[in-house]
């Protein structure tokens, strides 16, 4: 389970209300986020094509990668030393602001007022990203996500929309490129992630919705299995939307029912679905030829953390509480 540092915590504990024991916080260092390209994620929220601070965006990132790093994760860029997203922020604005550096760093025959507009977003970025992206926290190779586990939580609840699609974003980045340098399906990954309309919407354009569509499309050659809810499917992109093996419909509006995403259903059940009970769903599969509706059984597993016993520990680390579950090879 990994959360997101406390706001104000020097330490950077995690942020959660009720549950701390086996809970991480995550975070990114500057160096991470100046080597990986992490830039275009904080504007990751979908853009009309004809706006052109995206441009402005890669001229950054193509300097940021030229940054040096220390042993803390900071980086010193054209003599300065940072180590806070705030310091970087300043750094980048005063570059792009200053007449003699800013068309190597914005790039050339960019307007002002498309300077300006970069300038203001990555301004608006600092309140809701300096605890998610910071390098004054001693060994932060320690708030690194790790995969280890069979399952891997990551809590984004107590953050803005704007650092929910940053987490996301740069999430689903490191996976993707993981599973594209090792070449190999195994061993499978499936990605769990809901409010897909937020993520990849079916309109504009952004970074994740890149990655999604790369997973969507090529995801099972990879070994990536993305597992997507919504409660709209007709918000969600097409190509998301079409490429789907499997498919789950629970209770719909009569309006949405009758949108052509449903069109795998027969009329019958796009009917029986605006009336279905809770726990009441019908399946989509290509093993069976025509969809079938399925009683979802209420949960056997704890949902709270009052309902599970006492966590066992082995060798001082906290035991996988799915360990033995999956078959073996």
């Amino acid at each position: 389970f990994w959360a997101p540092p406390r706001p104000g915590d020097r330490n950077a504990a995690p942020w959660t209300e009720r549950r701390h024991p086996g809970v991480g916080s995550f975070f990114w260092t500057i160096h991470e986020f100046c080597r990986d390209d992490l830039l275009q994620f904080l504007f990751a929220d979908v853009s009309d094509e004809r706006q052109q601070y995206p441009m402005v965006v890669h001229a950054v990132m193509a300097q940021l990668r030229k940054a040096r790093k220390l042993d803390d994760g900071a980086v010193v860029i054209e003599g300065k030393t940072i180590h806070v997203f705030d310091e970087l922020v300043r750094f980048i604005a005063d570059r792009l602001e200053d007449e003699e550096t800013k068309d190597f760093w914005g790039g050339r025959a960019i307007g002002q007022g498309t300077l300006n507009a970069f300038i203001r977003r990555l301004y608006g970025a600092v309140p809701h990203l300096k605890n998610l992206i910071r390098s004054d926290v001693p060994n932060p190779a320690a708030h690194a996500i790790a995969r280890q586990k069979q399952v891997t939580v990551v809590d984004i609840h107590n953050l803005n929309q704007r650092a929910q699609r940053f987490v996301v974003g740069v999430v689903l980045y490191r996976m993707f490129q993981t599973k594209e340098e090792a070449g190999t399906r195994l061993p499978l990954e499936f990605i769990v992630l809901d409010e897909m309309n937020k993520y990849a919407p079916r309109e504009g354009s952004s970074p994740i919705k890149e990655i999604l569509l790369d997973v969507a499309e090529r995801g099972r050659s990879l070994g990536m299995i993305l597992l997507g809810a919504e409660q709209t499917a007709s918000e969600v992109e097409r190509r998301i939307v079409a490429n789907a093996a499997i498919r789950v419909v629970g209770r719909l509006d009569s309006a949405e029912a009758g949108r052509d995403e449903y069109g795998f259903l027969p009329v019958v059940q796009r009917q029986r679905a605006t009336i279905m009970k809770p726990g009441t769903m019908i399946v989509s599969q290509p093993e069976l030829p025509v969809p079938m509706v399925v009683e979802f059984p209420f949960p056997s597993w704890a949902t709270r953390a009052d309902e599970a016993p006492p966590p066992t520990v082995r060798g001082g680390t906290d035991s996988d509480p799915f360990e033995g579950m999956a078959p073996e090879d």
